[in-house]
């Protein structure tokens, strides 16, 4: 199983909760037509997480792409917000054994609580500290 998470533009906090859950539908259900075997999502007003498994004809760069690229022209066809929406450029994905699918469910479905206590900038950072990653622009 594969996770990962992406922000949006600028980690601005346009994922309103007002619509946050019907984009997440929206991005479940495009999985579903598209194949995408899609565990769990969730997120919180700048990012989104989703827990995936990959078919064999698929890899997370174009799984991504195709999540990111869809939702964000979905949310601009409904008019959610007065400017244009987008994902950053850029996501973060990490593989995790059998053993961790329910933990990492679990942690992808508490996004809002998780959220009140901690930035998402503030858990990237001590991911980083925490496990020796690199960045790489």
């Amino acid at each position: 199983m594969d996770t990962f998470s992406f922000s949006t533009r600028n980690r601005e906090p346009l994922l309103k909760k007002e619509f946050r859950y019907d984009v997440f539908k929206h991005i479940a259900d495009n999985c579903l037509e598209k194949e995408i075997f899609l565990q769990a999502i969730n997120g919180y007003t700048d990012h989104l997480h989703c827990l995936i498994s990959l078919g064999k004809d698929q890899n997370i760069s174009k799984v991504a792409q195709l999540i990111k690229g869809e939702s964000s022209f979905w949310i601009n066809n409904q008019g959610l917000l007065p400017e244009k929406f987008s994902w950053q450029d850029d996501y973060f994905a990490v593989s995790i054994s059998e053993s961790q699918v329910e933990i990492v469910t679990t942690y992808i479905k508490n996004q809002e609580k998780h959220h009140s206590k901690k930035s998402f900038q503030d858990e990237v950072n001590e991911f980083i500290s925490r496990y020796g990653w690199q960045m790489f622009k």
